[in-house]
């Protein structure tokens, strides 16, 4: 079930809230726990049973470190999680590259990434002595089906909400938030991220010879964004749902593309994920405390692991290296090369790994990877016009440029100084009131695109 889908915005999410707010308050994490399950069995069906399985096991290993038996309850947890996560997710790439004549067919089952690395990552804690083991069953099962976030994150940490799950604030200032954001986060994902989408999958279907420079270049700015809108319009409905019920869940970007290096990328993309790499996998190996080449074999191995993370695909694992590569230089001493140039410089440094890298990511294959990398820099290739006369409508042009707009800080800063103007209130009033229009406007828009079944793909839910 899409948050951008009818069924979600007009029948499960009213419901749910009146459910919610109508029961009394020993029975809000049970009402939540039904809720959640039942969002989940809508799209996965008996999957629903491995989440429960998985919430079980974690839970039990939760009580068995507590008790004492610190190491076989973490070794439990651990071993279960990786082990229905490379059954379900790489058994059909490990066997196709032992042998491609065999055939596998093991369905994924979405959210499986979220939900096993925020399990792991409440073991983990319960045996490092962060946090006290849960001993409810339904609380815990709860934060672990949360609908919210159960599909495609934020990875939220157990610590995180740990509070909230026994005691939640459910005010109309956190509520009325909580919708701004959602709002917010469907505009993001139905106006700009899926009018992107519309172009960057056309130039990415096309053959080598049917290309140009141009298409490739607009068609990887497209996916560029559309990425970006696609993950961080999910991540603030996902906080924004999480504010109508009472939580608090973490922010997962902070403008990523405004970026000086691939080192502050990577502290502003996915903060969520990679996070949890730096804490539960990065800071474990040794950090940047045993040397510089154990430094680099750990920023490898890491990077690896995001790639693979990703998905069963050798694109993702290369696209994981690549980054990695590339810090591994910026530690080298490119870093400090960096701070010495124009701003100017170290961002289009940054824009231009990070571009090519989503040609790694988003291509099915290397060598489509490696075509459309030359195809970008192919000047000589005759122009499709017809293509472009197609697919470069108004529409994904207007949403190209507004990506381009609200990938920097305008927005917050057009905000921030609105909200300086409280002191003044006939003007403060009149742009919370034009303010509030604007997201009623966004919000039928939206609906507009939702009722014409507008190309409507998300990105993240095959991770």
């Amino acid at each position: 079930m899409l948050f951008s889908s009818p069924i979600f915005l007009f029948l499960f999410l009213p419901f749910s809230l009146a459910l919610y707010y109508l029961a009394p308050k020993k029975m809000k994490n049970i009402i939540l726990l039904v809720l959640s399950l039942g969002f989940y069995t809508w799209g996965e069906k008996q999957m629903v049973i491995l989440i429960l399985l998985s919430s079980l096991v974690d839970y039990s290993s939760g009580l068995i470190i507590n008790s004492g038996k610190k190491k076989i309850g973490l070794i439990l947890s651990i071993v279960f999680n990786l082990s229905i996560l490379i059954y379900f997710k790489y058994s059909n790439f490990i066997i196709s590259n032992i042998n491609n004549n065999l055939i596998t067919n093991v369905v994924l089952p979405i959210g499986i990434s979220f939900y096993t690395f925020q399990t792991m990552s409440y073991t983990i804690d319960v045996y490092r002595g962060n946090i006290k083991a849960n001993k409810n069953f339904i609380d815990f099962t709860m934060y672990v089906t949360l609908f919210p976030q159960l599909i495609a994150g934020p990875i939220v940490r157990y610590s995180q909400v740990q509070k909230q799950l026994k005691d939640r604030i459910t005010n109309i200032k956190q509520f009325t938030t909580g919708i701004e954001r959602f709002i917010i986060g469907l505009a993001k994902k139905m106006l700009i991220a899926n009018n992107c989408a519309f172009f960057a999958d056309a130039a990415f279907s096309l053959s080598q010879n049917q290309s140009s420079a141009l298409i490739a270049w607009i068609g990887i700015v497209a996916y560029t964004l559309q990425i970006f809108f696609d993950f961080s319009g999910y991540s603030d409905m996902a906080i924004g749902l999480g504010k109508m019920f009472g939580f608090n869940f973490p922010e997962n970007f902070n403008y990523p593309y405004i970026s000086k290096s691939i080192k502050e990328f990577w502290r502003r993309w996915h903060i969520t994920l990679s996070q949890w790499f730096r804490d539960y996998l990065y800071i474990p190996l040794g950090g940047n405390r045993k040397g510089n080449h154990r430094t680099y074999i750990n920023l490898i191995i890491v990077f690896f692991l995001t790639g693979l993370w990703h998905g069963a695909n050798w694109t993702f694992i290369v696209w994981g290296l690549f980054h990695g590569l590339f810090l591994i230089i910026e530690r080298i001493g490119f870093e400090s090369f960096l701070k010495k140039q124009s701003t100017w410089i170290a961002h289009f440094y940054t824009l231009l790994i990070v571009i090519v890298g989503w040609v790694i990511f988003r291509s099915e294959n290397l060598n489509q990877a490696i075509n459309y990398t030359y195809t970008l820099f192919d000047f000589k290739a005759p122009l499709n016009t017809g293509f472009l006369n197609f697919y470069l409508t108004k529409e994904v042009i207007t949403a190209l440029i507004i990506g381009i707009i609200l990938s920097t800080p305008v927005y917050q800063k057009v905000k921030l100084y609105f909200n300086n103007l409280k002191d003044n209130n006939s003007i403060y009033n009149l742009s919370v009131l034009c303010y509030n229009a604007g997201l009623i406007f966004l919000f039928v828009l939206c609906f507009y695109y939702i009722a014409t079944e507008a190309y409507n793909p998300f990105i993240y839910f095959r991770f």
